[in-house]
């Protein structure tokens, strides 16, 4: 009876974890930085925004933003993805990533591999560019207050 038990929960596991990995690019994503970005269907397209920032970030607005009117807005619920398209569930080619960082927009890909995204701006040509990696965010992660 024991091993049924166990049996049945192992595969209740698998079943459980291959649906989170079903998910793809899409869901909710903790950068190196511990900011959430979450990654979802716009339409057509995939999109990503900032849902949670995490006390160690530099700003809470987009300070480096090159227009100086969008210096004051909000990093929480910033859109910082746009445009991307899905190739399959775990990869999106062809879309625009602006780093609140440099304040600079790149074109960008998104690969998830079980539970980290490997996301790559560029400019011009994927060679010229730089890969950051991203770990699966649990469902309990905090969100934006919405304002």
């Amino acid at each position: 009876m024991c091993f049924r038990t166990l049996a049945v929960a192992l595969f209740l596991a698998t079943s459980l974890r291959a649906q989170d990995s079903a998910s793809g690019v899409l869901g909710k994503w903790r950068e190196p930085g511990g900011s959430v970005i979450e990654v979802y269907k716009c339409g057509a397209d995939v999109c990503a925004k900032m849902v949670f920032l995490s006390q160690e970030a530099a700003s809470q607005v987009d300070s480096n933003n090159p227009e100086a009117s969008a210096r004051t807005r909000p990093l929480c619920g910033l859109q910082i993805g746009y445009g991307f398209k899905l190739g399959d569930a775990s990869h999106a080619e062809s879309g625009k990533l602006y780093d609140p960082k440099s304040g600079k927009t790149y074109r960008g890909s998104m690969t998830a591999q079980g539970e980290q995204l490997n996301l790559r701006g560029y400019i011009g040509i994927k060679a010229f560019g730089r890969s950051e990696i991203w770990t699966r965010a649990d469902g309990g992660s905090a969100t934006c207050a919405k304002s």
